[in-house]
């Protein structure tokens, strides 16, 4: 449906990409559903809204409260085009030290609050033959950096579900584009983020070091998020849309070079691959 208004479903809408893409979405004509973790946030939402919007109550760790959010978005406006799997935040520190109830935390947001959310709304997306998702990744998600390893590992496992996901609704009509910025304008490397600052000197030269980078640009990013709104909604306003978007020119360079690297890798190593197959029959 290209150019058409949309219905779209927003996750963690507060602040960053989901609070730049509801706002933009609204200005232009579009209905949408944002999800808050407080009702006062939702009750702002919805009388901001009007009749285009409604702001649901949801923390996508609670896995029962999900399909009710759900409907509750379907039935204030009749139906969804677009799903926005926004909701996470970056845990960042090194990866033996990090505490194991953070790393499940960081999990049970990213991946396994963007799971519930894409498994409560298939059924209606497959039965409208139609839709597209939008998985806000990052490129931490195609390529990893010191201190930010459990925070890659949530977000390259975000990046396969969509990749296979794109596979098995594709043919039903329903797009999935894995969203992937570098550096912008949000809260993910100040208020949003946890840190855990390295205890053992061994990792202050590179965990250490990118975690102080890291902070000292939070508010100094180059990505504008109204600008990432707006490119997120052209990409769903294409016939056929990409199913990876590299979003910042750190994150079109970081995904280039991931690329370079992981391709001359292979060459260099294939025949050693290759050579641990059965011996190919005569």
């Amino acid at each position: 449906m290209p150019n058409s208004p949309k219905n779209w479903f927003i996750t963690g809408a507060s602040s960053g990409f989901g609070e730049a893409l509801a706002e933009l979405l609204l200005a232009k004509g579009d209905k949408v559903a944002a999800t808050f973790r407080h009702q006062n946030q939702a009750d702002e939402f919805t009388q901001k809204a009007g009749a285009n919007g409604r702001g649901v109550v949801l923390d996508v760790t609670d896995a029962a409260r999900v399909p009710g959010a759900i409907q509750e978005a379907i039935d204030a406006l009749g139906h969804l085009d677009v799903v926005v799997n926004n909701a996470g935040y970056g845990s960042l520190g090194p990866i033996e030290e990090i505490d194991e109830d953070e790393v499940q935390r960081q999990f049970d947001v990213n991946v396994f609050g963007a799971l519930r959310v894409l498994r409560a709304v298939l059924p209606h997306l497959r039965e409208r033959k139609s839709g597209h998702i939008l998985n806000i990744t990052s490129i931490g998600g195609l390529r990893a950096f010191p201190g930010v390893g459990i925070y890659n590992g949530s977000k390259f496992a975000l990046e396969g579900i969509g990749e296979a996901l794109s596979k098995e609704v594709g043919p039903l009509g329903i797009h999935v584009t894995n969203i992937e910025p570098s550096g912008f304008r949000t809260k993910w490397a100040g208020e949003s983020a946890t840190f855990t600052k390295p205890k053992n000197a061994d990792y202050d030269a590179t965990a250490g070091k990118n975690m102080g980078d890291i902070q000292g640009y939070s508010g100094n990013q180059p990505g504008d998020p109204v600008r990432a709104a707006q490119a997120m909604y052209d990409v769903v306003n294409q016939e056929n849309p990409p199913l990876h978007l590299p979003l910042g020119a750190a994150a079109v360079k970081g995904a280039r070079a991931k690329i370079k690297e992981l391709s001359a890798e292979v060459e260099q190593y294939a025949s050693v691959g290759e050579g641990a197959d059965f011996p190919a029959e005569k």
